[in-house]
Parts: C-alpha cells; structure tokens; sequence
C-alpha cells in the first residue's frame, strides 16, 4: 500500500512537533530525577544561595566562586558565601533541591525562578514565577508540610 506525499509530510511534521514539545516540557524539569535542579549556569541559575539569607535578595554568583555539592554546581558572590556554604549547604540550599517548591508540594518537579522566592523559617524556597510564588505565598503554611511530605518521593518516582 502506498500512502499520499502529503500523508508523509503530516506524519513527519507531527513526529516535529512531538520532538519540539517533549523538549520544551523537559526544560520545565516536570520528570526530574536529579537531587538539585540546574541549568548550565548550575544550581539556582547560577544565582548565590547564601545572598538570599545575607543580602535578602537574590545575586548572581561568580564562576570564580563554586563549589560542588549534590551533584550540581553552585556559584557564589565572594570567597566568603562560598565558605559558609561548604561549610553547612543544608542551611543555605533551596529546599526541595531548588525545584519550584509549590509544584514538590502538589506531588511534582517543575523548574524554579531564582527570582522567585521566599524565606521562611531560616529556610530558602524557590517557585517556578511571580505568580505562582503569589499563589505559594497564600496557601504556604499547608504547603511547606505537603512538601516535606512528598520530598524526595517527587524525583524517585
């Protein structure tokens, strides 16, 4: 049996357009397995885990200054943050491994916005933009209980 030309070329450009969307919801991290959420920039985008506690805002680390823990790179403001991070990371690093901490409490990964995020209980937690960390913010005191729940659980599964 032969199949029309145009037949191959809808086939193909589905076969596309599969391709294309399977990558897109892999960058949003939605099956991870990894411990610590990165990009190529490491963990947190590259963004210094312990600027969030010292400067209550969020700042870009420099490569100069990394250190290698969980599997992932993290990167630091100064020698100083670098430090005091080898010296205690469970203190700095986001919880839930730096994925967005609403979606670990819903029973999934999904990546994170270093710029969306919150402290609280001396504990860092990242969600995946404004308006979901809006959202996170709100329902938070049930959340965080959710997500300790279903952490690790989320990635082993």
């Amino acid at each position: 049996m032969k199949f029309p030309s145009w037949l191959w070329k809808v086939g193909v450009a589905l076969v596309l357009v599969a391709a294309v969307a399977l990558g897109y919801l892999n960058s949003l991290q939605l099956w991870a397995t990894d411990p610590v959420s990165h990009t190529g920039n490491g963990a947190i985008d590259g963004y210094d885990p312990v600027a969030y506690f010292k400067a209550q805002t969020p700042v870009r680390g420099d490569p100069r200054y990394i250190h290698e823990w969980h599997g992932a790179t993290w990167r630091f403001a100064s020698e100083e943050n670098r430090a005091a991070f080898a010296a205690a990371p469970e203190r700095y690093a986001p919880q839930f491994g730096g994925y967005c901490a609403f979606a670990v409490a819903s029973g999934y990964t999904a990546k994170s916005d270093p710029e969306a995020w919150h402290v609280e209980g001396d504990r860092l937690y990242l969600n995946f933009d404004q308006s979901v960390k809006s959202d996170w913010m709100e329902k938070r005191a049930e959340l965080i209980p959710e997500g300790a729940k279903n952490w690790p659980r989320v990635i082993e599964d």
